[in-house]
């Protein structure tokens, strides 16, 4: 289906970096990177790399305020401030240097991929770098510094979209898309998302919209202990008709893998057959819907070797048309290097053994029922 797709690297955006400590790591990146590249992906026909320059301040503040770029410009250079009412400290959101410049240069590489997708150059785009999606318009939050989902999107409607759909996946609400857009009938929101005591404990079912754009927020809440069956089941219970009463002239995408059953901030039990099912789905969507126009980004994901890189390239694997061509086993040498960065066995195979039924795939498969019920009414 697809016969243009855009792969963003842009090697600065690994100076977006908290720190050795912080479980958001830039090598999650930097191994999908590797891992597309070591399987032959990136060299299909038809797929092209796509470098990236930083946002500019103008871009960056269609979405954020000019007091919060600010204080993320100095308190990333080193200057003392009140940066705490800002979002930064210790904890989720730690200073680090030239901070505005690395985040500025994901939201950059984002907004490539949506221009190279907008214009006609490519039909998908990816990166993997991208999906910062708690950042709010005035402070930092989550792990995130500046929203480059909502950058992206931003710059599309100043291209002239209409119609943009937003489809999170993260294990987390993408509350930063949500509430930036709340209030506008041009952007549908959609999170699939753990709910209940998990940060950022919002994103309930009830959450649709503002006065000006009631039904512009869709939220499938999912219990923790939900498996590939439900969260499937609520999935395909809810996002393909919602995308298709909204009619999107584009689809953007979080891809967080921080679903995954072994991840360690959070409690749901999907596997990589329920990443591989998803993005099946979502590019036929985006075929059917579209014409093609998709733009995908990263997000989520602590397992930052074992899991985000195999479920990243499952995806970019996906949009690139070889899905149905890629080994299950991994690269020998890409295994070998993971194993170097991160200390420890990793995974040689694309596929996780499966885990069977959830004790919460039910519940799921009831809520996603509910939701496409409340959309449908």
């Amino acid at each position: 289906m697809s016969r243009r797709v855009g792969l963003v690297r842009a090697p600065g955006v690994a100076a977006y970096d908290h720190g050795p400590q912080h479980p958001l790591r830039p090598e999650r990146v930097l191994l999908t990177w590797d891992l597309i590249e070591a399987t032959g992906v990136q060299d299909r026909d038809g797929v092209s790399v796509l470098g990236a320059e930083p946002a500019p301040h103008e871009l960056i503040a269609r979405v954020h305020t000019d007091a919060f770029i600010d204080a993320t410009t100095r308190s990333g250079h080193g200057e003392e401030g009140a940066w705490a009412r800002f979002g930064y400290g210790p904890g989720d959101n730690p200073i680090f240097p030239d901070m505005h410049e690395a985040a500025a240069l994901v939201c950059g590489a984002s907004v490539r991929a949506a221009d190279a997708v907008w214009s006609g150059e490519h039909d998908h785009a990816f990166n993997a770098a991208g999906g910062l999606h708690h950042a709010m318009p005035e402070r930092a939050s989550g792990f995130c510094v500046y929203d480059d989902p909502a950058v992206a999107i931003a710059r599309l409607l100043d291209r002239g979209a209409t119609r943009v759909a937003y489809v999170d996946v993260d294990v987390h609400h993408g509350d930063g898309p949500q509430a930036i857009f709340w209030d506008d009938p041009r952007v549908l929101t959609i999170s699939i998302h753990e709910y209940g005591a998990l940060f950022p404990g919002t994103g309930g079912a009830s959450e649709r919209g503002g006065a000006s754009a009631p039904g512009s927020a869709i939220n499938i809440p999912l219990p923790a202990g939900t498996g590939d069956a439900g969260w499937l089941a609520a999935f395909h219970a809810v996002v393909p008709d919602a995308l298709a009463a909204f009619e999107p002239e584009i689809i953007v995408t979080q891809l967080g893998s921080d679903t995954h059953h072994s991840d360690p901030l959070a409690n749901l039990e999907l596997t990589t057959a329920a990443y591989r099912e998803a993005a099946r789905t979502v590019h036929v969507l985006a075929h059917d819907l579209t014409d093609g126009r998709w733009i995908a980004t990263g997000g989520g994901g602590y397992q930052w070797a074992r899991v985000v890189p195999r479920a990243w390239t499952l995806w970019f694997a996906e949009m690139a048309g070889a899905a149905d061509d890629l080994a299950d086993e991994l690269p020998p040498d890409w295994v070998r290097r993971a194993q170097e960065r991160w200390d420890g066995p990793v995974p040689a195979t694309f596929a996780d053994p499966p885990l069977g039924p959830s004790r919460a795939d039910e519940e799921a498969a009831r809520i996603g029922r509910a939701v496409s019920d409340i959309l449908g009414g």
